[in-house]
């Protein structure tokens, strides 16, 4: 399996600031904004195509890893820059491939919400 990771993208909302209201605390407090972390991936499984046992077993396999890398991902976010993380979605496509290598390429993009440590 080739791996190839397409673009990976952190877009962040600033941190707001508050006053606090009361007379006794005149420090701003910083609010906790959540950021959204989108991840795009290209992978490809070399493998046989069509409406074979093996191709659907195949296309199987290629979506469960799409599928585990999203869940995946939230975890490296916690262990690198995020408090709290949340997956929020998830796309896959696959696509045939034929050609010199034969098999299924997919893309997938997950989008995160997290705040930050």
């Amino acid at each position: 399996m080739k791996f190839s990771l397409a673009a990976a993208s952190i877009l962040c909302a600033a941190g707001a600031y508050a006053q606090d209201t009361k007379a006794t605390n005149t420090t701003p407090e910083r609010r906790e904004e959540p950021i959204r972390i989108q991840v795009n991936i290209t992978l490809f499984f070399p493998g046989p195509t069509g409406e074979s046992e093996e191709a659907v077993k195949l296309r199987e396999r290629v979506r469960r890893s799409v599928y585990e890398m999203a869940a995946g991902e939230c975890g490296m976010a916690e262990q690198t820059l995020a408090k709290t993380c949340r997956l929020e979605s998830v796309t896959v496509n696959v696509n045939r491939q034929a050609g010199q290598a034969e098999g299924y390429t997919a893309a997938g993009n997950f989008v995160m919400r997290a705040t930050l440590k």
